[in-house]
């Protein structure tokens, strides 16, 4: 069958429009933007060096200003370590083995550095990563040859419809007092034997609780070992966490985001360093170093006796390095058998260190944002999937503009959602929304099936009795302008923030002195967000508020008290862009507790049914307004 070519041919695009915008950056840009891009680090020192395993020098790095800066940098990316004396020339390729915030350490396949690196002045430049394209062609790949696997290819089959699936029936004995109904129904679901189980989980329903309640009491039973995977690794990091605070034996595969001791703790490297079996490692390394830094002290002009000194010197070395990489396998190998839990990103499930083993159960949360081919990879790994997201919401970001890409975002979560509709256990109950921010969504994207918790359902801000508000701007003449190639609409970005302004001032009025309501300012548009950190930033930001302003993209999976939305878009003939991708703005609508204000242009979005259908429903429960009712306008 065509179905994994055809995957493979809408990678190679991405591929290739990845590769060409990721090579553009590197050769247009000046080294402030591409610092301020995070595809830079500069100025570097160099804090410490050691001759690694199968004799590749381990560098450390450290930034020395830009500290709070962040960086696209991960483990496993390709980088290229330049002088800026003469960044063209003087250049050297190496490999993550670990970076955070501000250290990296990169392997490099020499001896030694070449001697520029010794004068200052260095830099590192992300270069493009193909590996992870390598790790989904090789999965794609496979994955079709499995099909004929009688053993191999049995989930694959089944997950394709070729094969018969099985369902698990939920008639399972777990219940726990914590969880709601339809929470305990889907650990139920998820504890069956089937082979495929999908946990649907909408806005603040408490997907990732529920998930976690499932796996502690899948390995509670079994006493099997999980693998669990995410798109991103802030998502696997959520989850690490949470099952590490469960007593569990978490293994974190890769270098997490959120550098704190406690996930740093769950990593190989910080569990190798405290295992029994590693205390002849530091002596070894120790003798290697020695050995090692000997050597290195014959320089460039020296005679025969020196030369056959030195090399015999690095052999010691090599040898005693042989001794450490036997131990460091043991070491390793004991961690990875007596972890419960292995956490990794979606491509992180073809580490080396997991690369052959096999689960009974592989987890992928998140999985309706994840690249199809990027799923294959931890899939063929798994006797049993369990799969847990929200296709209403964002789906995965696709680079390339070719129009055959869009495929891409029919992801594997939303074909099995619509194959094995039995095999869906939908969370029902959200803690999050007033109900009247809620019910537009609910109707719209979840059949009118979820419901407001009672604890949430009428909380709002201090005498307020429109906890949902659209104000109008047609014909106010809020123009949206596109400058640079970002897309913005000054008018309107003055007139939110001249609006947020009197609702804090009105706030503060009410509070007494007790803490201010959350706040989120959300907009589709990079431009526009830009456009309102500047003016929030130009009156002195808002004092004593918790103000956060992103892209709708930058906002997935957050909680505010208040949100604002700019829609942007305003023109005559009705051109909404993305906004037409209701997936994105079920985002928006979905992150504010107890006050959601809209503010845009009906004449331009009430074109498209969807906002059509908002701007009636808004009006139902008395929040529509024009901005003709503000003086300020």
């Amino acid at each position: 069958m065509d179905y994994f070519k055809n995957l493979a041919t809408l990678l190679e695009l991405e591929l290739a429009h990845d590769r060409a915008a990721h090579e553009l950056v590197l050769a247009s840009r000046t080294l402030t933007e591409r610092k301020e891009l995070g595809v830079t680090w500069y100025p570097i020192q160099i804090s410490d060096s050691e001759l690694g395993r199968g004799d590749y020098l381990t560098v450390t790095f450290h930034k020395t200003n830009d500290l709070e800066n962040g960086h696209r940098f991960r483990f496993g990316m390709p980088i290229s370590l330049f002088s800026n004396y003469a960044p063209q020339e003087d250049r050297i390729q190496g490999t993550i083995a670990f970076v955070n915030q501000n250290l990296m350490k990169v392997s490099f396949r020499t001896e030694e550095l070449p001697d520029w690196s010794r004068k200052g002045k260095l830099g590192l430049d992300l270069l493009f990563d193909e590996n992870s394209y390598r790790e989904m062609k090789s999965a794609l790949q496979e994955a079709e040859r499995g099909i004929e696997d009688p053993q191999k290819g049995k989930l694959t089959r089944k997950l394709l419809g070729l094969e018969p699936i099985a369902l698990a029936d939920g008639r399972d004995d777990f219940d726990d007092v914590g969880l709601n109904i339809s929470q305990n129904d889907a650990v139920r679901r998820i504890l069956g034997k089937g082979d495929l189980a999908i946990l649907h989980g909408p806005p603040g329903t408490g997907k990732t609780t529920t998930l976690i309640k499932a796996i502690a009491a899948g390995i509670k039973r079994s006493g099997g070992q999980v693998l669990i995977v995410a798109p991103s690794n802030t998502a696997v990091d959520v989850l690490a966490e949470r099952l590490d605070q469960l007593g569990l034996n978490v293994l974190r595969i890769g270098n997490p985001v959120k550098v704190s001791a406690h996930l740093l703790a769950l990593t190989v490297d910080e569990k190798a360093s405290k295992h029994a079996g590693y205390k002849e490692v530091k002596g070894l390394e120790k003798q290697a170093r020695a050995y090692t830094d000997m050597a290195r002290k014959y320089k460039r002009n020296f005679g025969r006796s020196e030369y056959e000194q030195r090399k015999a010197l690095l052999n010691e070395a090599r040898k005693i390095r042989k001794d450490i990489d036997r131990i460091q396998d043991y070491v390793i190998e004991d961690i990875l058998c007596k972890a419960q839990v292995i956490a990794a990103t979606l491509v992180g499930a073809n580490h080396p260190h997991i690369r052959d083993k096999r689960f009974e159960t592989v987890v992928i949360d998140e999985a309706a944002q994840g690249l199809e081919p990027a799923c294959w990879i931890p899939i063929l790994k798994a006797d049993r999937l369990l799969l847990a997201g929200d296709h209403c919401q964002l789906p995965p970001t696709i680079k390339s503009e070719e129009r055959e890409s869009k495929e891409l975002f029919n992801t594997l979560f939303e074909k099995l959602v619509k194959r094995y509709p039995d095999s869906v256990s939908f969370l029902d109950t959200q803690y999050r929304m007033n109900s009247q921010i809620m019910t537009y969504s609910s109707v719209m994207m979840y059949d009118g099936r979820l419901k407001a918790a009672p604890a949430t359902a009428e909380w709002r801000l201090v005498d307020d009795t429109e906890p949902i508000v659209f104000i109008d701007t047609a014909g106010a003449g809020f123009e949206e302008k596109e400058e640079e190639g970002a897309l913005s609409n000054k008018e309107e970005a003055d007139f939110l923030v001249n609006h947020l302004s009197a609702l804090i001032a009105q706030l503060e009025g009410g509070h007494h002195g007790e803490k201010l309501p959350t706040v989120g300012v959300i907009t589709p548009y990079r431009g526009q967000a830009n456009r309102l950190k500047g003016l929030l930033s130009d009156i002195g930001g808002l004092p004593y508020v918790d103000l956060q302003v992103s892209t709708v993209d930058g906002f997935q999976g957050q909680e505010k008290d208040i949100i604002y939305i700019s829609l942007v878009r305003s023109n005559t003939g009705g051109n909404i862009g993305f906004l037409s991708d209701v997936r994105r703005i079920n985002v928006a609508l979905t992150r504010a507790k107890k006050k959601l204000v809209v503010i845009g242009d009906s004449s331009t979005i009430g074109q498209h049914a969807f906002y059509k259908g908002f701007l009636d429903y808004v009006e139902s429960v008395n929040g529509y307004h024009s901005v003709w009712e503000w003086n300020n306008v």
